[in-house]
Formats: C-alpha cells, structure tokens, sequence
C-alpha cells in the first residue's frame, strides 16, 4: 500500500473520530442538564477515575496508557465546558508549576485564575470565585509544603483530588549560555539543581526570586539573562530552551491537591487525609497510629507543625489508603479520637498513581 493510501485511511479515520466525538459530546450536554436540574457537581474525581480507568483496561495498543489518557483529560476538558465553565484557582503567575498541575489535570478548556499566595487560592474557592483550587502539598525533594498544611487548619474545603506531576527544570534564556551574567529562579530551584549550577560556572551568578514564573518574566525583558523554570514557562514568555532537565534528582515529584466544597463517593482506590493533635499525656501519638495499624488502614504520609496556639503542642498531618466511608477506616478514627484534642477528616479522593509528564 503506498504513502498516499494510508494516508486517505487515517483521513476516514479522522472524519469518523470527528462524528463520534460529537455525539458524545450531546450526551455530554444532556448530562450537563441533569446536573444542574439535581445540582450535581461537574468535575466528579470518582466518574473521571472511572473513565480513565476503563479507556486503559480496553487499550489493547499500540497507543501506549499515557498517550490515551492524556486525550481523554483533553475530552473531558472540553466536556466540562459544554456543561458549566469551570474556573480553577491556583498558585501564580501563569507558568509556575502549580499552572502545569493545574492543565495537566483540567486540561485547556477551562478557566484559570493565578493567585497571589496559597492562602488565596483557598479563599477564592471558599468564596465560590473559583470551583477548584490547586495547592502543592509536598515535594519528594524538598518534604511537606508548610503553607499548604497551614491553611488546611483553617478551612472547610475538602480534598478532591491528587496530582502527582512530575518537575523538571530547565534553563530558559534568550542568549547562549556563555553570555549568561545572571540567573534568576526560586531558592528551593536552586538547590534542587546545585550540582548542575555549579559544574556550569553558573552557581555564583544565581538571584532569588518569588517564583519560576517571575524569573521567565525577568528574563525576558533582561539581557544575558536566565531563567530556570518549565517548559510552559518558556513558551509563556517567550524565551529558549538552553538546557533541559537540569535537576539534581530526576526522580523529582510534586503533589498537589484539588480543593473543593464537594465530597467525593469512593472508588475502591482513594485516599483520605485526616488532621489531629493528640492530648498531653505518653504515648498519645503511638496510641493514634496503633488504631489506624491494628483495624488494617496502611499510612502513606505524616507531617507536623506547631500549632500556635500553645507552646509545644503539635498538630499531624496524616494520609491514609482508605475512602472516608469504609468501616475499617471508620473504627479506626473511633479508636483515634479517644487519645485527640480535636481530629478533622480532610478529605477522600482517588489515588493518583503515575506523575504527569512536564510538557
């Protein structure tokens, strides 16, 4: 067969995909109609783990999972914009990587709105300004995100979702390397790529800034100037690519949380995050986790931070494998709460397993 004909077979394709893809997409706006008339939420994490789940159950290739997956996010994009437009709230400016979580899950069909700090993003989803936000909750280089696990003691969102995306950074410029005279990024970026920084000579010519996305901004308007940042960053504001993947560790994972005013029904694969401070007396904390151990709920992740209100006193930050609803979880909370000044269920939402790429 030759070039041509294959050709004319993917252009049949084309068409047929073009034909299907709209009539999901009525279905999609008749289910949008439901929702509103029963005030459903649009973005359901357990229909969109669901959905995703089954799309890679029946990928028999050679489209590899991810390649569907990343369609099907797009597809579901577009779908919540037939319904309602959603508007997600998330750490800025445009180009930071909280910007990168927040396409790679939502896609490109919704709204977005950069805020100022973590608290904000908080506030405008409270405020019902945005539907969601996005907040980072640890890094796997750096450990817990202090002012994510703040604000968490303060409000009465829910945990929705996770996203585990992966961070690569990049040296972004408009200049060769060797014009370099100056490099702006985030502390927490520069350690994060110190080797590289100082194999290249650039490590003393370092300035720190208040994001990535400031550094891209700075660097386009500055001469012989750098910036280290995403790849959406460089394509925002405009500047090369001098070198990528500059990261100390490539195994470098950031997780984020999707807030909401919704709880999420269970899927057979969830987490729950739960935050407590136990009572002053031995043993406390082991008594707390001992009940999540012995009733079988596996703990995946534990932070603390002082609770500024007394001296010494504490408050932990717990993820468990377990929905909310699950008896086991349940009994095990009812065991906890005995040795607990106060304890708050966050929120359960879907385990994410594999990082989304940077693009």
């Amino acid at each position: 067969m030759t070039l041509e004909e294959l050709r004319q077979q993917i252009d049949q394709i084309d068409l047929k995909l073009v034909e299907l893809l709209n009539e999901r997409a009525k279905i999609v706006v008749e289910v949008g109609k439901l929702k509103s008339t029963n005030k459903g939420p649009i973005y359901a994490p357990d229909r969109e783990k669901a959905v995703l789940d089954k799309i890679c159950k029946a990928n028999k290739g050679p489209l590899p999972d991810r390649t569907l997956m990343a369609i099907y996010r797009e597809l579901m994009s577009g779908s919540f914009a037939l319904e309602k437009p959603l508007r997600i709230a998330y750490l800025g400016p445009e180009g930071s990587y909280s910007h990168l979580a927040a396409v790679g899950k939502f896609g490109a069909s919704v709204e977005y709105e950069p805020v100022t700090d973590i608290r904000g993003v908080f506030e405008e989803v409270a405020r019902e300004h945005a539907d969601f936000g996005i907040v980072p909750i640890e890094n796997s280089v750096g450990g817990g995100v202090i002012d994510t696990l703040d604000a968490m003691l303060e409000t009465d969102l829910s945990i929705c979702a996770e996203i585990n995306q992966q961070i690569h950074h990049n040296l972004l410029a408009n200049c060769p390397m060797e014009a370099i005279e100056r490099v702006y990024s985030k502390p927490e970026v520069f350690a994060q790529c110190q080797r590289w920084l100082s194999e290249t000579n650039l490590v003393g010519k370092t300035i720190a800034v208040a994001s990535t996305s400031k550094a891209a901004e700075m660097a386009h308007k500055e001469e012989n100037t750098a910036a280290i940042g995403s790849t959406l960053a460089a394509e925002l504001y405009a500047l090369k690519i001098v070198c990528d993947n500059i990261e100390d560790n490539p195994n470098n994972v950031t997780r984020f949380f999707v807030i909401g005013r919704e709880a999420n029904k269970p899927t057979g694969d969830d987490k729950t995050s739960l935050v407590f401070t136990t009572k002053d007396e031995p043993g406390a904390l082991v008594t707390v986790l001992d009940a999540l151990r012995d009733k079988g709920v596996n703990m995946s992740f534990i932070e603390s931070r002082p609770s500024k209100k007394r001296n010494w006193e504490y408050y932990f930050f717990v993820d468990v494998v377990s929905h909310r609803t699950d008896p086991k979880f349940i009994e095990a909370v009812e065991e906890a709460r005995r040795s607990c000044l106060r304890l708050n269920i966050l929120g359960s939402y879907p385990r994410a397993t594999d990082a989304l790429l940077s693009f």
